[in-house]
């Protein structure tokens, strides 16, 4: 502080000393009585484990808690900016969604006039897509959109109803938002996490899944899921978009390929080439590197595609993932990745017509929740 800056030198040394010193250590390094008090609480329902990133010693920590307790794990990494706040708004709502610790409420029924038809709407506000699924009464898609997000999550969300030929957000007797603009819907009833409403949109399509590989235009997760549909457990991708469908998009653009062409060409590769790079910047420069030494663009997108598929394997691993598998997200209709990632995982991949669909399915399938038993019959 200012008034220390007069003092003598050993005088400063000393009080900074003692600042350092008096610090209050981080919980690993206090009493382990205390640790294994709390870890034995007949009350804990789950744990939060938040690490710091790069600090090396959490990681084998965290290993051993993860094998010496029965309890759900959560595993949060952070640098203490808040650029991830998104990420980990979604993580920790959807650890209390699954502890039932805040149980998925039905959402309100609209105020505004009731309409002719009993309508129900879920909507899936991502990064790079915003999706709707409208169901009627019996729980049958009436009708769904698939538009670009855009820069404001509420603009895409009213470009989604309007690409639904007439439908409007008036229409709907009850909308619930996910993904992570669904905070920003400012006609939903109520929201939902992307990991619960894929496992209840997962469980709608494919009953039989036992574990959903979902990869975004941001980013890519794994929810395991048990015979009722529940989710048991839940690993997402970090800040970087390495191995989402936005790298690919990136990849596409310095390839100088439409995402469709990329998707097929990759198909008829001749030699294996290894992008090695997490960074999707470096992985960039690896590529253009690769172009210059005149390999095939065919060579080149299989080498990103098995760069995905290893990432996304390596997420699977993390959860614990075991078939049958279920594929959702944009980057399913890429046959490239999905081949790439069936032999990483061992097991094949049932996919949706429309796997960008499953998000808003399972948003809309909690909308249904707000129909009473009386309405039904």
């Amino acid at each position: 502080p200012p008034e220390r800056l007069g003092e003598e030198p050993d005088g400063l040394l000393d009080w900074y000393a003692g600042a350092l010193l008096g610090q209050i250590p981080c919980l690993r390094m206090d009493a382990v009585g205390r640790r294994e008090e709390l870890l034995n609480h007949p009350g804990l329902k789950g744990l939060v484990y938040h690490t710091v990133k790069f600090c090396d010693y959490y990681a084998f920590e965290y290993e051993n808690l993860r094998k010496s307790t029965a309890l759900p794990l959560l595993k949060v990494e952070t640098d203490f900016t808040p650029l991830s706040a998104g990420q980990l708004s979604t993580r920790l709502e959807a650890f209390v969604e699954r502890l039932n610790l805040q149980p998925v409420q039905a959402p309100a029924v609209s105020t505004s006039p009731k309409p002719a038809v009993a309508l129900y709407a879920g909507i899936d506000s991502g990064s790079t897509t915003t999706n709707v699924v409208v169901l009627d009464l019996d729980g049958n898609v009436a009708a769904s959109a698939i538009v670009r997000t855009g820069p404001k999550a509420s603009q895409g969300a009213e470009k989604a109803f309007a690409a639904l030929d007439g439908l409007s957000p008036a229409d709907m007797a009850a909308i619930v938002a996910t993904g992570y603009g669904r905070s920003n819907i400012p006609f939903a009833t109520g929201q939902v996490t992307e990991i619960t409403c894929h496992a209840r949109g997962a469980h709608r399509l494919y009953p039989q899944a036992r574990a959903i590989v979902d990869i975004g235009g941001q980013d890519s997760k794994v929810i395991c899921l048990d015979g009722e549909g529940n989710v048991t457990n839940f690993v997402m991708n970090d800040k970087c978009a390495a191995g989402t469908g936005r790298f690919l998009e990136l990849m596409a653009r310095t390839l100088e390929l439409e995402l469709d062409e990329m998707a097929a060409i990759g198909l008829s590769w001749e030699q294996e080439l290894t992008i090695s790079s997490m960074c999707t910047v470096f992985a960039e420069s690896e590529v253009v590197s690769l172009i210059a030494d005149n390999h095939s663009a065919a060579d080149i997108v299989h080498g990103l595609n098995q760069s995905v598929a290893g990432k996304t394997a390596a997420l699977a691993s993390r959860a614990g993932a075991k078939g049958p598998y279920m594929m959702t997200g944009g980057v399913a209709r890429n046959r490239g990745v999905v081949k790439a990632l069936e032999e990483r995982l061992g097991a094949p991949l049932w996919i949706a017509p429309d796997p960008d669909l499953c998000g808003a399915l399972g948003a809309a399938l909690f909308a249904l929740d707000s129909l009473d038993s009386t309405a039904r019959t």
